[in-house]
């Protein structure tokens, strides 16, 4: 009895406990539901957790900003023509992992890398070895691979050959790059715009006119926020903002497209033909400092950049030099227009002391005692050392500042130096009469000599036209004729010119190499020496910066053109003028046939020169004014290009046929049916691209010209 009292005694006791279990757990429950409902309830009404805006987040996390890339404006020549512009190249990758498979089942990775290897290699810069080696890296787990240099800049053309090969793993990313269309044209002004490589992939001005006007040719990007979901897909019913790309402004350069090439090809055969530290040459239009040509070397294909390493520096603006005889143009100015010149009184030339020192001629023998006039000519450094000393220091130092050397030219590129003038002591007074203890730079050149090409009317170089808007409908700014100085009198000019004419055409001149057919050129060449870096000059043959200036017609000039040529390798063959000559004369005569519109015509009759000597019959064609190329090494006449009796207008080549052995011309600046005269004459067959003028040729000059065979001839 008692036994069963105290277990159901117990059973009660437990039975409570339980309840009580119960009733806790329960509470707890409700108070656990009732702490989570508050809180849902809290945020679902304030949308906020810890400061953290709910809406907002959930937001960001489904918003997306694209950028809207700006298009980079575009750099054309002065016949519209683009020589900057903007395109699109790639760079090629290749998955290799092995789990990346499409939604058909089909490998997005390479699958067969023998084959793979063998049909890239016949697209991009790398042996089909190189291409399998690295396709298959140490690292088995690689997910993907690159090619280096070699899978990048692929253009548009390349990348769809490649696609349409079909390759598994094969894949791309589009990048934005600038085209040059025109390779190695005017290089250091246009300048170049690469990535920045901040990861933005947007271009950027880094020389010349790219870098001048970057701000003008970037535009500005745009954006768009869009919602979309985890798979990339939009999200209905939401809203989207978006500020469109504003495209970069265009910029209209003065340069002209023909004679740029063509200074470009005379530029390069000179260059193989002497191998020169550097060359400048300048063509610009007297009365307007519009520059139409420039080019210089070292200088760099813009589209393949080679040459690049060597040719960053901008030569027209960033280079200063010694000018040498060049600056006796501005001393022979200085000397007329002040009043102090005499040109008909006599000097002893050959040597002159000042202060001690010993000015020289470029012929320490000298002429004798010679006028004025003729020093000129005869480019003699004691005739203008003369010259300053009976004007006074101060008046060419005036003359200097009138002229507006060692002061910017405000061209706006990048790194633009003034140069710098020694002028403390008399020698170095009378050394920069005759351009040595001043440097200039070839800019500062071009802004002087237009003061005396534009009769004391001085012009501001310039070579951009203006800039448009994107679309081209808006001139947002022009640029054009800018008079900054009067330094001399309009007589003084035409006298001075005159005396440049002497330099050419007397018989004691040392410029009559610039002669050209039916133009009367004034001109001034220059021998300057080069210093040695430390503070003298460099010694040997081949220590000498040599120039040409010219302005061209002389009595009211169009043109002024400027070449300078330091320190060529010269093998005997051809002087330095003869060289310079070659780049000089073709590029101002296509200048001022292309101006003159056919108004500069002549009638002359072709002579009869057939069994005529060579000599003879070159004299016969000279004297009429005709330009003659004699094709062979004979001594008499066989056949002419051209009929006796012929009345021919304006200016024209006579091809001229001897009985020796056929020798190939150099016909770079020959005129399509000049060549095709020549052919005609030789048996050559003639393979034409183009039309205008030469500026190739198949047969390397002084090749041996054989019947019937081809000569492949590029004409812009």
């Amino acid at each position: 009895m008692n036994d069963s009292s105290n277990e159901t005694e117990a059973e009660l006791k437990a039975k409570q406990n339980r309840k009580k279990v119960g009733m806790t757990l329960f509470f707890c429950f409700i108070l656990v539901f009732f702490t989570l409902g508050s809180r849902m309830l809290v945020i679902a009404v304030s949308k906020n957790v810890k400061n953290v805006n709910l809406s907002k987040r959930s937001e960001q996390l489904y918003t997306q900003t694209r950028t809207l890339k700006a298009k980079r404006g575009t750099i054309y020549d002065a016949n519209g023509q683009p020589i900057a512009e903007d395109t699109s190249t790639y760079s090629m990758y290749a998955v290799l992992s092995k789990n990346q498979v499409g939604t058909d089942n089909k490998p997005m990775y390479v699958v067969n890398k023998q084959k793979t290897a063998k049909k890239l290699s016949k697209y991009i810069p790398m042996s089909q070895k190189q291409i399998y080696k690295a396709l298959n890296p140490k690292d088995k787990d690689v997910f993907q691979v690159e090619f280096g240099s070699a899978g990048t800049n692929i253009s548009v053309l390349t990348k769809e050959k490649i696609e349409a090969l079909k390759l598994p793993g094969i894949n791309f990313i589009q990048q934005q790059a600038r085209s040059y269309p025109n390779g190695m044209f005017a290089s250091n002004l246009i300048g170049l715009a690469t990535a920045k490589g901040n990861g933005t992939n947007s271009l950027t001005g880094q020389m010349g006119i790219e870098k001048a006007f970057n701000s003008e040719l970037s535009g500005k990007d745009g954006y768009r926020d869009g919602q979309y979901d985890i798979y990339g897909y939009r999200l209905p019913g939401r809203k989207q903002k978006e500020i469109p790309a504003q495209n970069g402004d265009n910029v209209y350069t003065t340069i002209d497209d023909h004679l740029q090439n063509l200074m470009e090809t005379e530029m390069s055969a000179v260059q193989a033909e002497a191998h020169p530290v550097s060359m400048n040459a300048i063509l610009m239009e007297a009365k307007t400092g519009k520059i139409v040509a420039v080019s210089q070397r070292p200088s760099f294909n813009s589209e393949t950049l080679k040459g690049l390493n060597t040719a960053w520096t901008n030569n027209l603006v960033q280079d200063s030099f010694e000018p040498g005889s060049t600056m006796k143009i501005f001393t022979m100015s200085a000397s007329i227009d002040s009043g102090n010149y005499d040109g008909n009184a006599l000097y002893e030339s050959g040597r002159y002391a000042i202060d001690g020192k010993i000015v020289p001629d470029w012929d320490p023998a000298g002429w004798g005692y010679i006028t004025y006039n003729k020093g000129f000519a005869l480019s003699s450094n004691v005739a203008m050392a003369h010259l300053e000393q009976q004007m006074g220091a101060n008046t060419w130092r005036n003359y200097i500042k009138r002229f507006e050397f060692v002061e910017n030219t405000d061209s706006g590129l990048d790194g633009e130096t003034k140069g710098r003038v020694q002028f403390k002591y008399p020698i170095e007074q009378a050394d920069t009469a005759f351009g040595q203890g001043i440097e200039v730079t070839a800019m500062q050149m071009m802004r002087a000599l237009s003061g005396v090409a534009n009769n004391g009317k001085m012009m501001k170089p310039y070579f951009v036209s203006k800039v448009t808007s994107a679309n081209n409908k808006r001139v947002i700014k022009s640029y054009g004729p800018k008079v900054v100085g009067h330094p001399i009198s309009a007589s003084t000019a035409k006298k001075v010119r005159g005396h440049m004419e002497d330099v050419v055409y007397k018989s004691y001149g040392i410029g009559g190499d610039y002669k050209m057919k039916g133009y009367r050129v004034a001109a001034k060449t220059g021998t300057a020496q080069v210093s040695n870096g430390a503070s003298g000059y460099a010694s040997g043959d081949d220590s000498y910066l040599y120039s040409v200036a010219g302005m061209v017609p002389a009595n009211n000039p169009k043109y002024v053109m400027y070449i300078t040529m330091k320190q060529p390798k010269l093998t005997g063959t051809k002087t330095a003028t003869q060289l310079m000559a070659e780049i000089f004369k073709p590029v101002l005569k296509r200048a001022l046939q292309s101006s003159d519109g056919g108004n500069n015509v002549f009638v002359r009759t072709v002579p009869e020169t057939e069994f005529k000597s060579v000599s003879e019959a070159k004299k016969m064609l000279t004297n009429k004014g005709f330009e003659v190329s004699v094709i062979g090494n004979g001594n008499l006449i066989s056949k002419q290009s051209i009929v006796a009796g012929t009345k021919i207008k304006g200016d024209q080549r006579v091809i001229l046929i001897t009985n020796g052995d056929l020798k190939m011309p150099r016909i770079i600046g020959w005129q399509k049916d000049d060549v095709e005269q020549l052919c005609k004459l030789t048996g050559l067959k003639l393979e034409a691209t183009g039309s205008g003028y030469a500026d190739s040729q198949s047969i390397k000059t002084n090749g041996s010209i054989k019947q019937n065979q081809v000569l492949k001839v590029n004409f812009e």
